[in-house]
């Protein structure tokens, strides 16, 4: 018998810069989040500090 676990398969989403290119997982260590007035906590990109990023792709 096999586990649900093993039939299972994991799929991770990608966030990416819409300037640069750049792409990691969501939410990872890599990308930097910043606090603007106004907006609120946003991702930047770390290669191009690039803002314009779409998430959970």
């Amino acid at each position: 018998m096999m586990s649900s676990m093993a039939s299972e398969s994991t799929t991770v989403e990608m966030s990416r810069c819409l300037n640069c290119g750049f792409e990691a997982p969501c939410g990872d260590d890599e990308w930097v989040r910043i606090d603007v007035p106004g907006l609120g906590r946003m991702t930047q990109c770390p290669n191009c500090n690039s803002t314009n990023v779409i998430t959970g792709r």
